[in-house]
């Protein structure tokens, strides 16, 4: 698995995780997934992301979206 690949998983977790959340628990679990999309967002302007850098240290092979 690259980097790419685990932070695009880790996303759709997130987002499908918050709607459940949502769905079954409160709905102010949506600002998760607003967050969620607006990093994604940043990310694909910046090539910042958080979660890759997570990634990054526990040892996920590197990929080609973030460096």
């Amino acid at each position: 698995m690259t980097l790419d690949s685990a932070v695009f998983r880790f996303a759709g977790v997130v987002v499908l995780v918050s709607l459940a959340l949502a769905h079954w628990v409160h709905p102010a679990w949506l600002w998760l997934t607003a967050f969620a999309g607006a990093n994604m967002l940043q990310a694909s302007f910046t090539g910042f992301c958080p979660a890759a850098m997570v990634f990054k240290k526990l040892g996920v092979r590197p990929g080609n979206s973030f460096k």
